[in-house]
């Protein structure tokens, strides 16, 4: 049965199968998202997303052990710090925040823990530490991504005349309007365009100093002005958001089952 972490009391924390049940920790981000999509746009989809997959799950496995817990909601976001309003851990200081939270859930005999990454910068990080918790406390963290943005049935969604959606387009505007449509000022949208050093390419190196930059100068509007998305976030509806999130939550069922069944190795003594 999936439950909130929160929602326990310590008698009831005590009779959880700790060391089957998975804990899934969705972190998140708050970060400009344009114009247009409120700055919690990622702490929102993080808030969310449990919720989609706990119904998906249900169909699949009524009784599947899993807490959820609270959303960090601060994540790794240099590269919007020059919008106003972002917010950002240095890396260092998010690989300790989120290694004290797991040392705390380790000593309590969890085994499993599931990161559900909702803004993809802070996945580096979290690779890195998930090795290094494995290694001092023989556990098992998984890192799942969040958003199945690939998919046929959520590329779909994106309005034919919308050539490169990326960051805070229509997709992610889509799914705020989904859960939060008050806070989309769809009005105020401006499209994103890819300039710069890196327009033309496929891929942004984050191993570059300079990409450090590339939210500001490499995403602009047709004048050339910083503006740090990508796409026109015009086409985004809430029906469009519904097929995303429900879309991400199904593709995210095979891993956890797959977690879920994972062998167990003798806890070795640290």
């Amino acid at each position: 049965m999936i439950r909130y972490y929160r929602d326990l009391t310590r008698k009831e924390m005590e009779a959880v199968d700790r060391e089957r049940t998975v804990v899934m920790i969705p972190v998140g981000a708050i970060e400009q998202h344009g114009s247009q999509a409120p700055l919690g746009t990622d702490m929102m989809i993080a808030e969310a997303m449990p919720e989609y997959i706990r119904k998906e799950m249900e169909l699949e496995d009524p009784d599947y052990p899993m807490l959820i817990f609270p959303v960090i909601p601060v994540g790794l976001s240099v590269e919007h710090l020059n919008f106003c309003g972002s917010v950002s851990f240095k890396p260092d200081t998010y690989y300790h925040l989120i290694y004290d939270i797991a040392e705390s859930i380790a000593h309590h005999g969890f085994r499993k823990i599931a990161f559900l990454v909702c803004h993809g910068g802070n996945r580096p990080v979290l690779d890195v530490l998930s090795r290094q918790l494995r290694h001092d406390f023989g556990i098992y963290p998984f890192v799942l991504a969040s958003g199945a943005f690939l998919h046929p049935e959520v590329q779909a969604t994106i309005s034919p005349e919308n050539s490169w959606d990326f960051h805070g387009g229509e997709m992610e505007t889509s799914m705020v309007m989904a859960i939060h449509p008050e806070t989309v000022k769809l009005n105020l949208s401006e499209t994103g365009y890819k300039r710069g050093g890196y327009a033309g390419q496929k891929a942004i190196n984050f191993s570059s100093a300079a990409a450090l930059n590339w939210m500001g100068e490499d995403l602009q509007t047709e004048d050339g002005r910083p503006i740090g998305i990508g796409g026109d976030p015009r086409g985004a509806t809430a029906e469009k958001g519904e097929i995303i999130f429900r879309r991400s939550a199904k593709e995210l069922i095979p891993a956890l089952l797959s977690i879920r069944d994972w062998k167990m190795e003798p806890q070795q003594k640290r």
